[in-house]
């Protein structure tokens, strides 16, 4: 299979390799948010947006516009957490599988 920019992806029977390595990543930072003893402000949003983002995975490839702002709404969130980062790295490395954000 092709992506529009000439890069081949690869597909395991009808699924999208990138989307289940996204679907992990982000089932595996919101298990370690979840059992986070620590709250902050912004903890919330980080939990809706993992939230939205594994709903996305469960449909088939996200749109890339839609990754990059998750992506952006959760390091807003939780970056600053140093008990997240190895998760948020995870989650960070599965939303590039789908390449570079769009330039304006």
């Amino acid at each position: 299979m092709l992506r529009s920019a000439g890069q081949r992806h690869v597909t395991v029977g009808d699924e999208d390799v990138r989307v289940a390595a996204l679907r992990t990543a982000v089932s595996r930072l919101r298990r370690q948010l979840a059992l986070l003893p620590v709250d902050f402000p912004d903890r919330a949003a980080a939990e809706e947006e993992l939230a939205d983002l594994a709903a996305m995975t469960a449909h088939g490839v996200p749109e890339m516009p839609r990754l990059h702002r998750s992506l952006l709404l959760i390091v807003g969130a939780i970056g600053s957490v140093s008990a997240l980062s190895k998760g948020l790295t995870e989650v960070r490395h599965a939303v590039e599988l789908f390449g570079d954000p769009p330039r304006r």
